[in-house]
């Protein structure tokens, strides 16, 4: 009996990480992190003056992740269930009710804006508006809609930096911050191209109308070199701040775009899921890399400016 019950108890565990899509909200807290350490080393406040507001943008953000992440696996049902990747999800096999996903769901948006709440009402309108967007005019509409579907979604992908800026500092204008998130939304495009290509039957069966999927592979390639082009101009926001991060943006940005370049005319006639495999992995490279950096480098500058 008490080993059916540590079963079921690990079962719901599993359940629930899956639905609120846990994998997600680490690598969103991340940004978050980097935008909150940025704004305590750009004005020098102290960390240990900012301790509770630290952990409520924690508490908050990753609520709110959770919680789009829910609403989204909710209303995905139908779509999940054609998807290989996404087909053994609890919302599409009934082992969580639409219920009690759809009530988690609120709950968790509820707490999460009130624990921002308990840093700035700046932060907790920027939660808001981040679970809003990826809600109502991602999920709701364009997902099945439109091929811009990745631009729309990315406004609230790039939220998080925001969202750890504005819970210790309630001005949203520096250059630095603003650049971090015009990268983080930047970014998606590539990573999710890339993704969308190497599951291109499966969107196609789904009916999602992805780029690759309804205007083809070149159309993805010129679209991605333009965004890393992008991308590349927006590094030098950074400047204003660091020439350091700067580099770092910049240098990252231009290997994403060689990669890309050199990639896709060296395997097009042969496979373009080996250059979509490429653009992914240094998507996630990238990623990690810049937002380490400006983590490293904003407590660093905290710590030796104490």
């Amino acid at each position: 009996m008490g080993h059916t019950q540590t079963e079921n108890k690990q079962s719901l565990r599993k359940n629930i990480a899956a639905t609120v899509k846990t994998g997600i909200i680490k690598s969103n807290l991340i940004p978050m992190f980097a935008g909150l350490t940025l704004a305590l080393y750009t004005y020098q406040i102290p960390i240990m003056e900012k301790i509770p507001e630290i952990i409520f943008a924690f508490i908050g953000s990753a609520l709110i992740i959770a919680s789009a992440g829910a609403f989204n696996n909710l209303y995905d049902r139908d779509i999940d269930s054609i998807m290989e990747r996404t087909k053994s999800r609890p919302t599409v096999t009934g082992e969580l009710k639409e219920k009690t996903v759809m009530w988690m769901a609120i709950i968790m948006a509820i707490v999460g804006i009130g624990a921002l709440m308990f840093t700035t009402p700046l932060a907790a309108f920027l939660g808001f508006m981040g679970l809003f967007l990826y809600v109502v005019p991602y999920t709701m509409w364009s997902k099945r809609r439109t091929v811009y579907n990745t631009e729309i979604g990315s406004l609230s992908g790039g939220m998080p930096p925001l969202i750890g800026w504005a819970a210790v500092y309630p001005d949203i204008t520096h250059p630095a911050i603003l650049g971090l998130f015009v990268i983080l939304i930047l970014w998606q495009m590539p990573h999710f191209y890339a993704i969308a290509i190497r599951r291109h039957d499966e969107y196609k069966a789904a009916n999602v109308p992805m780029l690759p999927v309804v205007k083809g592979i070149r159309r993805t390639y010129i679209q991605t070199n333009i965004y890393l082009v992008i991308l590349i101009l927006v590094s030098f926001l950074f400047i204003t701040l660091s020439l350091g991060l700067m580099l770092v943006a910049l240098l990252l940005g231009i290997i994403w775009l060689i990669i890309s370049i050199k990639g896709y005319h060296g395997t097009r006639l042969t496979d373009s899921k080996k250059w979509a495999k490429k653009l992914f992995v240094f998507s996630l490279l990238y990623m990690t890399v810049l937002f380490s950096t400006v983590i490293i480098y904003s407590l660093m500058g905290i710590i030796f400016n104490l």
